[in-house]
């Protein structure tokens, strides 16, 4: 058995967010982080290798810079790492990403008992696409927002959220799963002898041509140019202005922000 967790390397959204002329993200001028959903994912795996002694791979597809995020997640209890990289690959919209990254996976293998971990969704699109279009790439079966799961010989049983409380759901192995925090799922820290053999760990890079004979890959469905959907505008939102505190009790508060608002026409 083993799991493969996908992985996005995001830009840290604390800081400036740099834009390129066409209306993709300038990721090389920005500090970045792990995706935060994906952490939780990483927890999940670990926490079946620790249940089961499964190995556990990461994968990402971006730029040679990933591997720095890579290293981490090895640190971190991960036995190895893929990171799927080639220039004919930027740009990808989600269902590009998603047949390359399916096309990775069915190139390093996928047994009767795998699993598939994602985040629920990235912090830089917030579409929740490409977990769910991986699964139908590689014809699996998917369960989303799981909170929490368990293995049961060849199916998984999970908590499923939902908007107004939670269902049990069982799947039969392969399957993927995107995950959501729990408060009991906190994801663990780096340790230090996993920071010493971080380095030592397998990481293997994959390029378009070690994909290329893949049957989901086609240099006319992947990459920007090969992307069905594509951004029209990107930008920064204009900062808000600087709120007002008004002083007092309540009635004088009140009184405060009523001549305000008559002052401005909005009362």
């Amino acid at each position: 058995m083993r799991i493969y967790v996908c992985v996005k390397q995001v830009p840290d959204t604390s800081g400036k967010v740099a834009v390129n002329p066409d209306g993709t993200l300038n990721r090389g001028s920005m500090s970045t982080i792990i995706n935060p959903d994906d952490m939780i994912a990483i927890e999940q795996a670990l926490k079946l290798k620790d249940e089961l002694g499964c190995g556990v791979t990461a994968i990402t597809m971006g730029p040679p810079q990933a591997e720095k995020m890579l290293r981490e997640i090895l640190a971190m209890g991960a036995d190895d790492s893929v990171l799927i990289s080639s220039r004919e690959f930027g740009g990808s919209d989600t269902f590009a990403t998603s047949q390359i990254i399916a096309a990775a996976i069915t190139h390093l293998g996928i047994g009767d008992e795998d699993i598939i971990f994602c985040g629920r969704q990235a912090i830089d699109g917030d579409t929740a696409q490409v977990g769910p279009q991986i699964a139908e790439k590689l014809n699996i079966p998917q369960v989303t927002y799981a909170a929490t799961i368990k293995k049961e010989d060849k199916k998984l049983a999970i908590k499923r959220m939902l908007e107004d409380g939670y269902m049990m759901v069982e799947v039969k192995t392969p399957c993927l799963i995107t995950c959501v925090k729990e408060e009991d799922i906190l994801p663990r820290y780096m340790t230090i002898n996993g920071i010493m053999e971080c380095y030592q760990k397998p990481l293997t890079v994959l390029d378009f041509e070690a994909l290329k004979d893949e049957p989901l890959i086609d240099i006319d469905t992947i990459g920007l140019k090969g992307s069905p959907t594509n951004i029209f505008k990107s930008f920064t939102p204009p900062q808000k202005g600087v709120g007002i505190m008004l002083e007092g009790d309540g009635k004088e508060a009140v009184a405060q922000l009523t001549s305000k608002l008559e002052k401005l026409h909005v009362i």
